[in-house]
């Protein structure tokens, strides 16, 4: 049991590290992003958020990928097992229990699934805060210098 916890530990803080560079690089992107001033700036919110959330999905993906990997290593699920799927299941704690994980590693399904959640909590708040960011620097920008700064836009 120890074993199954250390792995997942570990698993897991590969995970928040994938995901801690992923939010730093969204964030950096959105707040400059949000400083442009452009012609059509609900567009330009609209193309910001959906960079975003198709990072923050490239990073679920990877930290899926990260627990398939284990799996393997580990020998987690039974000979033949698609591993990327099961992976998936547990980590979307979606639980189809199709392919359930051998007698000696069953707790890496939960704690696959706790890392999850977790990550996708956080994704979602890294969401929430590019939206505010983005409307929070729009709006802090006075109609006077919009225009200037469209009129200079336009001229480059």
């Amino acid at each position: 049991m120890a074993l199954q916890f250390l792995v997942g530990c570990v698993v897991s803080a590969i995970n928040i590290m994938v995901h801690a560079l992923v939010t730093v690089g969204a964030v950096g992107i959105a707040r400059s992003a949000g400083a442009r001033n452009t012609e059509w700036p609900r567009l330009r919110l609209m193309v910001v958020m959906v960079e975003t959330a198709a990072a923050l999905m490239v990073a679920h993906t990877l930290e899926v990928f990260v627990w398939a990997l284990a799996y393997a290593t580990a020998g987690v699920a039974p000979p033949d097992s698609d591993l990327l799927y099961f992976a998936f299941v547990n980590y979307t704690t979606l639980g189809y229990g199709d392919i359930t994980p051998v007698q000696a590693w069953r707790l890496t399904g939960p704690m696959t699934a706790m890392n999850g959640i977790l990550l996708f909590g956080w994704s979602t708040a890294v969401l929430f805060e590019v939206l505010c960011k983005a409307v929070e620097l729009r709006a802090s920008i006075s109609p006077v210098d919009q225009a200037q700064r469209a009129a200079a836009d336009r001229e480059v």
